[in-house]
């Protein structure tokens, strides 16, 4: 019994070595962490976490952003190539926009462990939750740019509450 996708995986019926072989799916999956059966999103968020280390190094608000912006831009094309392959909108297993969410959510807060774990909770209860107007994006917005753009949301509105929460952490 594995605890991912192996087959099958979108309309087309692609396999998980075909997706970790092609570059677009890989990143879309967000490096292969899509692929889980259970919670593909929470497992997107988790491999957000080094790409959040790896972008606090250059200790810049300015490259952070820059390159959080860069990604977050990139993703609209990564999504909309890798739901055009898998014949399917907004497939679970594409998590390229979770990974955007999250740095999104990291963006104005020190990087203590308290706001990661604060950061990550945040992230996925407005992920999953959907308050509005995350849900209408999510429901009425098609293809990459709609993909994106309610993890953006999302991350923007954990942001925000972080913010706030983390006047009270330090």
């Amino acid at each position: 019994m594995s605890i991912f996708q192996l087959k099958d995986i979108g309309q087309t019926r692609l396999t998980a070595a075909q997706i970790m072989r092609d570059p677009i799916l890989f990143l879309a999956f967000g490096f292969g962490s899509g692929l889980a059966k259970k919670a593909p999103g929470t497992c997107g968020t988790v491999a957000a976490l080094p790409v959040y280390w790896l972008l606090m190094q250059f200790n810049s608000p300015w490259w952070y952003g820059g390159l959080t912006l860069l990604l977050t831009l990139l993703g609209i094309w990564l999504c909309d190539v890798a739901a055009n392959m898998l014949g399917e909108h907004d497939f679970g297993g594409i998590v390229w926009d979770e990974i955007a969410g999250f740095l999104i959510t990291m963006s104005c807060v020190p990087a203590t462990w308290q706001n990661i774990l604060a950061g990550f909770v945040l992230f996925r209860l407005f992920d999953i939750v959907k308050p509005w107007p995350i849900k209408w994006i999510d429901q009425k917005v098609a293809g990459g740019f709609g993909i994106m753009l309610d993890d953006v949301i999302a991350g923007v509105f954990a942001g925000l509450c972080l913010l706030w929460l983390a006047q009270w952490m330090v």
